[in-house]
């Protein structure tokens, strides 16, 4: 069974890492990751206060902001860049929660990464990343 898991260099193929130090306050970065794009939010604290602020029980796939982001560093956010609807790609700062739209079908998500309006059906994937020792740099993978 240990000769079927992957190697040491294909694992090292499916974890990337980010500075942080390029994303200022209130910015995104957008990068790729397993072929598939991801969002680096670096979010301001009223975005954090708003997106907390939402009673959970008012949302289509419930989940707190703390769920979907590392306690010590709620400022972050990084989630899979596509849509749960139809895998399209949403665009930033756009939609009614000035978050991530998908012009494709009309879904809105806030700055949680939350499904708030439209037909996606759950909110935007949280990939598993962690900060290394620096706390300026997140490991994907």
């Amino acid at each position: 069974i240990a000769s079927l898991s992957a190697s040491a260099d294909v694992l090292a193929l499916g974890s990337i890492e980010i500075d942080t130090n390029t994303i200022s306050e209130g910015q995104s970065l957008v990068t790729k990751w397993r072929g598939k794009p991801v969002f680096v939010r670096h979010r301001t604290q009223g975005e954090v206060d708003q997106v907390r602020s939402v009673p959970t029980d008012s949302l289509r796939d419930p989940q707190t902001d703390d769920e979907r982001t590392n306690a010590a560093q709620p400022k972050w956010l990084v989630v899979l860049g596509v849509c749960t609807h139809l895998g399209c790609v949403p665009i930033d700062d756009a939609g009614d929660y000035n978050a991530w739209f998908c012009p494709c079908h009309g879904s809105h998500y806030d700055r949680s990464g939350r499904i708030r309006k439209g037909p996606a059906p759950l909110n935007l994937e949280v990939p598993t990343w962690k900060f290394m020792e620096d706390n300026t740099t997140i490991l994907l993978g």
